[in-house]
């Protein structure tokens, strides 16, 4: 178990620098900002983006998360130079999560989960497999877990947003942003498995196949 739980992070994680990217720049921005004020705070964060960048472009490894990274830490700079506050930062990560939450929620009742999107990049599995009657339910669980998740996260960024707690901001922002992700990707795998085999589905290959029911079912992967 412990080792296929492994691999499946491997699979989840492999080629991103996700702990870098989420966790250097929000700490260096409040760091900064905290002893020399918002403008070298600024620079601190966009640097610290931009430098992990460059150094996977001098590895050769995938930058297009590093890219999307430093994206994204560009428009929290814009956001926060133009509104002349720290915590406006973090806004442009609270609008995603609003969005990103609704997202999910909707997806459920159009009975199309967002999660079985997700899984379908990662492994390429059919995608008409995700919406057979007895795989569909999972994946709408797990989604809804999800939902659960960025909602309270967001929730709790917005209120500190409110309150102008820059420093809180960028804690609530790391300790909930990978450490927390990979414990949600850790649960919905495991509890997602269970929900497969207890819907009595039939397993990819058995689907591919078109073989009749009673199926053996999915055993691994989500």
């Amino acid at each position: 178990m412990r080792r296929e739980v492994g691999a499946e992070l491997r699979n989840l994680v492999s080629g991103r620098v996700g702990i870098a990217d989420g966790v250097l720049p929000p700490i260096l921005f409040v760091l900064v900002n905290a002893v020399w004020g918002l403008t070298p705070a600024a620079m601190a964060g966009l640097g610290a983006a931009l430098a992990i960048t460059l150094f996977r472009l001098a590895r050769g490894r995938p930058v297009r998360f590093a890219i999307a990274g430093l994206a994204g830490t560009a428009i929290a700079v814009v956001f926060a130079i133009r509104s002349e506050s720290a915590e406006s930062y973090f806004l442009p990560g609270i609008i995603s999560g609003v969005l990103t939450t609704a997202v999910l929620i909707v997806s459920v009742p159009l009975k199309r989960p967002a999660v079985a999107f997700t899984s379908w990049i990662t492994r390429g599995w059919p995608l008409e497999w995700y919406w057979h009657p007895k795989i569909r339910p999972a994946y709408a669980r797990a989604t809804l877990i999800w939902a659960v998740f960025f909602g309270v996260r967001t929730a709790v960024q917005w209120r500190l947003f409110l309150d102008g707690e820059v420093e809180w901001l960028g804690l609530v922002r790391v300790g909930l942003g990978w450490p927390a992700l990979l414990i949600l990707l850790i649960g919905t795998y495991l509890l997602g498995r269970r929900w497969l085999i207890d819907l009595g589905g039939p397993s990819v290959e058995e689907f591919r196949q078109g073989s009749p029911a009673p199926w053996s079912g999915q055993r691994t992967g989500f």
